[in-house]
């Protein structure tokens, strides 16, 4: 199935559209999320694309065994952390790079770890040079650039990762699946060295690796 950019354009415009129907409202978000083009973060074979739309409220796979969220899941977490311009963004589990473009695409200072090498070496190739990619283990977090304002983590660990809690900085805030069979998004917030943590909606993530 071929299909050219103005059925893409279309797509994506009403991707947004389902998003804001059901219940995002960040400009922020809707605006990246409108202009990033998502096809180009799932996997083609010789400039055919698969047969669910990329633009689909659904993950799709991007090989290796992993996938790409679903574009609400995205949204959701994204407009969980509030983000301001500017803000530095740890993001673990890069998978194809898409939610590091969105977050890019919201002016944001981007670094992304990535435990898979093919994955990691995809991102860096179709990631804006802007955008900091580390091909390494999630749960270390990355101290050399830490702190961070926000942590976002697109594979689900047991429990959370102390490395990650400790790399958040001051008024940092962190959003999570966590759980093995069952999983919920868990917010995490740090306040005058206190960390706050409320459970979100039940998820279903690619298990969160070493």
């Amino acid at each position: 199935m071929i299909i050219d950019d103005d059925s893409l354009s279309r797509q994506r415009k009403e991707m947004v559209k389902l998003l804001e129907i059901r219940g995002i409202k960040d400009r922020m978000v809707l605006e990246a999320m409108g202009v990033v083009e998502r096809h180009l973060f799932i996997p083609r074979v010789r400039g055919i694309l698969p047969t669910r739309s990329p633009y689909g409220d659904h993950p799709s796979p991007i090989g290796y065994g992993q996938t790409i969220s679903q574009p609400f899941v995205v949204a959701y977490m994204l407009e969980r952390m509030m983000l301001i311009s500017g803000e530095k963004v740890l993001e673990v589990g890069t998978g194809s790079g898409y939610l590091a473009a969105v977050l890019d695409a919201m002016s944001a200072e981007v670094f992304t770890i990535e435990i898979v090498p093919g994955l990691a070496r995809h991102a860096v190739g179709v990631l804006n040079s802007r955008v900091n990619v580390l091909e390494g283990d999630g749960y270390s977090g990355w101290l050399e650039m830490a702190p961070f304002d926000v942590i976002i983590v697109s594979c689900a660990p047991e429990e959370v990762p102390d490395a990650l809690v400790e790399q958040l900085g001051v008024n940092g805030r962190m959003i999570l699946p966590v759980g093995d069979v069952s999983q919920r998004l868990v917010v995490l917030g740090k306040r005058d060295g206190e960390i706050y943590t409320w459970n979100d909606l039940p998820v279903r993530f690619v298990p969160m690796v070493h």
